[in-house]
């Protein structure tokens, strides 16, 4: 096995040594045609000093387009016997002299590449039963790619839509009102990203692609930066979401060093996995000692938001939507809510509802204790002006 090969092309060479050894050629290989260029994926070769994995060559000058083409046919057992091929580089050098190539192709019915063997003598025994070989080889090649196949199709298609927001300087940035149950007037504001419209994808779903890509600190960096310039422009506390992983990293504590941390309550959402407490719980602690609140975001929406709260004793607890939704007229998720307010007050924690958006259930949430709300009954999501222009604020 080749170190520098994946699992699949180790799959694949083992693919295209059945197909050498059935054929008995010199040469078998697997290519990627990307319409201009011929790509040798994994090669299995005699002399492997002339053939390697990641040799190209222009896809139009190939064996391999001319049969796609149909030029040439699929088994060609002496090349001499065909003046197409005998004018291909192939054919100088290195001196193909039998060949025999399929295509690769995915479920959806698209040509990845092909599925070649050769050698360097002529091969009277090639036949169209060989071919039938290939096919079969070739197909299960195809069934081992497909799903790096996908995978990166995915992650260029993610690279392609997320380029235009790195280049404006990342996401736009709402504020929603976070505002006193008992009183309605506002106390703060949760820094909301936005995204196109014609994505038709949530935020959260859109902060997930970029880190599948690795492009996820990035873009919640960039967030944060678009947050951060509300503060100077709102009155109240400025709530800004950042992952576990994301606050961990050095640019992050950068960013949040040279904020006025009193104005600031920082989000964690419970749906990110905590790797080690430990470190998280250090890097948090200067930005506490200099007056940032920790938030636990989605509370009731999973296990894991209890440990976070727990481990780090959050200033702020944020009830999910999921158990705040319908509250006035459920009687399960009032007794869910009033054990999350009794478990806050234990720990010296307020206690956000988000998600609100009836008067009955600001109600029903007033009356189990809890503190502070947000949700389309008290407002949308707005620019800072129109924030300023809205509401009163008190300080809580």
């Amino acid at each position: 096995m080749r170190s520098n090969r994946t699992e699949t092309a180790e799959q694949i060479a083992q693919l295209l040594q059945t197909a050498r050894q059935s054929l008995g050629l010199s040469l078998a290989f697997m290519t990627r045609m990307d319409g201009t260029t011929q790509h040798l994926e994994v090669v299995e070769s005699a002399v492997p000093l002339v053939f390697r994995d990641g040799n190209t060559q222009p896809q139009a000058t190939t064996f391999c387009q001319a049969i796609m083409d149909g030029k040439l046919p699929p088994v060609m057992p002496n090349v001499k016997d065909f003046p197409a091929a005998m004018k291909l580089p192939s054919a100088r050098m290195p001196r193909i002299r039998s060949f025999v190539s399929v295509p690769v192709v995915l479920s959806d019915g698209t040509v990845y590449g092909t599925f070649c063997a050769a050698g360097f003598l002529a091969d009277k025994q090639l036949t169209k039963r060989d071919k039938a070989l290939m096919d079969v080889l070739s197909h299960a090649a195809s069934l081992l790619i497909e799903p790096d196949v996908r995978r990166r199709a995915r992650a260029e298609e993610i690279a392609g839509r997320l380029a235009p927001v790195f280049e404006a300087g990342g996401p736009a940035v709402l504020l929603q009102p976070i505002v006193d149950l008992a009183t309605g007037d506002r106390v703060g504001a949760e820094a909301l990203s936005r995204f196109p419209a014609a994505w038709g994808l949530p935020p959260d779903r859109c902060f997930a692609d970029a880190h599948l890509i690795g492009e996820g600190h990035r873009l919640e960096l960039l967030a944060l930066r678009r947050a951060a310039g509300h503060i100077a422009g709102v009155s109240g506390y400025v709530a800004m979401n950042v992952s576990p992983a994301t606050l961990l990293t050095a640019e992050c504590a950068d960013l949040l060093g040279r904020l006025p941390l009193h104005r600031v309550v920082l989000e964690l959402s419970e749906h990110d996995p905590v790797e080690d407490y430990d470190e998280l719980k250090a890097a948090l602690k200067p930005l506490r000692g200099a007056g940032m609140r920790l938030a636990i975001d989605d509370v009731g929406a999973g296990f894991s938001s209890l440990r976070h709260i727990v481990i780090t004793a959050p200033d702020v607890i944020k009830l999910d939507r999921s158990i705040v939704t319908g509250i006035a007229a459920d009687a399960v998720l009032t007794v869910v809510t009033r054990a999350l307010v009794d478990l806050a007050r234990a720990t010296g924690a307020k206690v956000v509802a988000e998600g609100v958006e009836t008067a009955e259930d600001a109600a029903a949430l007033r009356d189990t204790g809890v503190d502070l709300g947000q949700g389309w009954h008290f407002g949308k999501a707005v620019t800072a002006g129109e924030l300023r222009d809205t509401y009163a604020v008190c300080q809580v």
